[in-house]
Parts: structure tokens; C-alpha cells; sequence
């Protein structure tokens, strides 16, 4: 029996959580000739709902589709090498005339990519390979613009590029994007605060240079109505009142709600009735399958930095850290130096700052911390 509740990927509408308004929002924009800054917390569902979008008759007929996730990469050749790779194994399924194109056109690229047995094309480039950025973005770009059928390029984690050593990629990337009419871009991050500044500051390079969409939660009736449709689909039972519990304990964030689900409904039997205690047991579960990597990470930060992250946690994010009252509580030195392990704790994506409001991005995480 095949797990309903996908933890990574996308494998069709039918395992894809609402998302209705969102889809037809973002395939309007792109189809009238608009960019897109999409942007969430993390593991609140972008991809997923990019690659739903894509899987749609009225895009995948029409276009070619690339989604490229530069989160791991730190510098423009970096992402050009994503970019490139990404392309290639894309048309490759689209028949010999299609990467022969991309091929010809990216000559710097073209020493990399050879021919397997049955004449396809193989990526074999390494990131020293690219040894002309410049040259090789130009080219990628040549091709965009000169594709056979209009291009759209959705750009995972887009906030990446503000960390690159380069200078002036932004400006770079939007003077390409700007003259590129044939293709149209998803800048897709979870960092509100970077993203924000990026697209509506005027002084930055993509300001009012796509349309913004803010993915919220999705809804809690159109959550209960999905796990309670697979759950019986499948001859099993869950109570709203345990979706409801679910749902509130991780805030509405996709990926640990479907986490959990897949969790719970592994461990069903015919005739249970799935509750909140399951709900807790598949938490717990799910805590302890991490616990070794968040040794390590305590390990792996100072004792300041892990003294101010417990705190966070017993405070249930909810705590103002600079304030008087927190730093005496719980003994952390001064405003300044809190300050400090606030911003390298960001910096290390253990937390978000939200409006001033800081969390620990992990629930999981956050779990394991109230445990101590």
C-alpha cells in the first residue's frame, strides 16, 4: 500500500494538498508574461506548489519548465553550473533537437557534457570547469531567449545570491532577466525579510520586478478534509479533533503536518481510530530519529549561542530576547551580546526573524530543546 502523505517530491493532484487559489494565481501571472517572487517560511510547500503548477496541461504542453534550487551554492559559477545541469537534464526528454540546440549554443559548457551509450547527453562538468562565469551566463541566456518554445525558470532559495562574493549579481542577473523575452522567472525564498528587500526596495536592482505571492498555511478545513479522504480512502480512521491537534502543534506547515500524517498512517491498523495520542507518539518518533544530528549541532555551537537557543525554546518563541526581563531570567550576560548569538544563530538557519519576532525554524528542533 503506497503512503499517501509525501514527505519529498511531487507525485500528482491527487497527493497535493489544496493550493487551488495559489495555482491558478501563479499559472495567470506567468502565462501573461509576468515574474514571480514567491515567497514562505521554509517547508511551507513553494516547490511543491511550483512543481504542481508545472504539472499542469496549460504549462508542461507550452513550455519548457526548469526549476533550479541554488540553496547550496556559493558563488556565480556555482549557480551557472546549477543552472546549466538543470537545463540539460530537462531537455533531455525532449528529444534530440532540443538539448543538441542547448549544446551548440553553450560552447563553454559543451567540454563537460558528453554522449552515453544510447546517445544522450551526460553532464560531467565540474564546478572548476566553468572558467569564464561571464561567458557561460551569457550563454544560458542566449539560449533562453532563443528557445524553440517559451522558457519559465523557477529559482529555488533566490535569497542565496545576496551571500555570493561577486559583486553585483543582482544587478547582473536582472539586467539578463530584463532583456530575456523569452522566458519568465519564479524567485522563489524563504527568507521574508531578504526577499522583501530585494523586490521592494527601490534602491536594489529586481524592485517592482515581479509580482509577490505569499504562501500562507493552508487551511485547516482543507487539511482535515484531505488526510480524513486518504485515511478512509485506504480503510483507515483519524479524528478531526487529532488533524485539528496536528495541525495547531506545527502551526499549519505543510511539510511536518505531512510528516506526521505519514507517520500515523504507517503505523494504522482497520478499525483503529487514529487520535492525538498517535499524533504524540509519531512526534516523539519523528524527535528521536533526529536526536544524534541535534547532539551534533549543540556540539557544534558555543555555550553562549546554545544557552540563549534553550531559553528560546522554554519561552515557546514567543520571548523578547534583548529585553531586561529575558537576559535576567535566564542569565545571558547583556543586550549586545545576545544580539550577537541572535545573529549567528541565523546565520546558521537554527533561527528566523519574522517582524522582529525570532523562532527556531525546526519544530522538530524546538521539540527535542523542551525535552532538555
Amino acid at each position: 500500500m503506497k503512503n499517501p502523505f509525501l514527505t519529498y517530491g511531487y507525485n500528482g493532484p491527487e497527493y497535493f494538498c489544496d493550493r487551488a487559489d495559489e495555482t491558478e494565481r501563479l499559472i495567470k501571472l506567468l502565462t501573461n508574461g509576468n515574474h514571480v517572487a514567491l515567497v514562505s517560511p521554509r517547508r511551507m510547500g513553494k516547490t511543491g506548489l511550483i512543481k504542481h503548477c508545472f504539472s499542469q496541461q496549460e504549462l508542461k504542453d507550452n513550455y519548457y519548465l526548469f526549476i533550479v534550487d541554488i540553496y547550496a551554492t556559493k558563488s556565480l559559477a556555482e549557480l551557472i553550473y546549477e543552472l546549466g545541469r538543470t537545463i540539460l537534464s530537462v531537455l533531455k526528454s525532449k528529444g534530440r533537437k532540443a538539448w543538441e540546440r542547448f549544446i551548440q549554443i553553450a560552447a563553454s559548457l559543451r567540454t563537460g557534457i558528453t554522449l552515453d551509450g544510447l546517445g544522450q547527453p551526460c553532464w560531467n562538468l565540474e564546478i572548476g570547469d566553468i572558467q569564464t562565469p561571464s561567458a557561460s551566463l551569457d550563454e544560458i541566456f542566449l539560449y533562453l531567449s532563443e528557445a524553440d518554445r517559451p522558457c519559465i525558470v523557477a529559482i529555488d532559495e533566490f535569497q542565496s545570491i545576496m551571500d555570493y562574493p561577486e559583486q553585483n549579481v543582482e544587478a547582473l542577473l536582472r539586467t539578463y532577466i530584463q532583456n530575456c523575452n523569452n522566458a519568465r522567472f519564479v524567485f522563489s525564498g524563504s527568507k521574508r525579510h531578504m526577499m522583501g528587500e530585494m523586490f521592494s526596495s527601490p534602491s536594489r536592482p529586481f524592485y517592482q520586478s515581479a509580482s509577490m505571492i505569499s504562501l500562507r498555511p493552508i487551511p485547516l478545513v482543507s487539511y482535515t478534509s484531505f488526510i480524513l479522504h486518504h485515511f478512509e480512502q485506504n480503510g483507515y480512521g483519524i479524528s478531526p479533533d487529532a488533524i485539528k491537534y496536528l495541525y495547531e502543534r506545527f502551526d499549519g506547515t505543510t511539510w511536518y503536518i505531512q510528516k506526521i500524517c505519514n507517520e500515523v498512517f504507517a503505523s494504522a491498523e482497520i478499525g483503529q481510530l487514529c487520535n492525538t495520542n498517535d499524533i504524540d507518539t509519531a512526534i516523539t518518533h519523528a524527535v528521536e530519529e533526529k536526536e544524534d544530528v541535534y547532539q551534533d549541532l549543540m556540539g557544534r555551537i558555543s555555550i553562549k549561542q546554545k544557552a540563549l537557543l534553550l531559553a528560546l525554546a522554554h519561552e515557546k518563541n514567543e520571548a523578547k530576547p534583548t529585553s531586561g526581563t529575558f537576559i535576567r531570567k535566564y542569565k545571558l550576560t547583556s543586550a549586545s551580546t545576545v544580539q550577537r548569538n541572535l545573529s549567528a544563530l541565523q546565520d546558521k538557519d537554527i533561527l528566523t526573524n519574522e517582524n522582529g519576532k525570532y523562532q527556531i525554524y525546526d519544530y522538530f528542533l524546538f521539540f527535542w530543546l523542551n525535552r532538555i
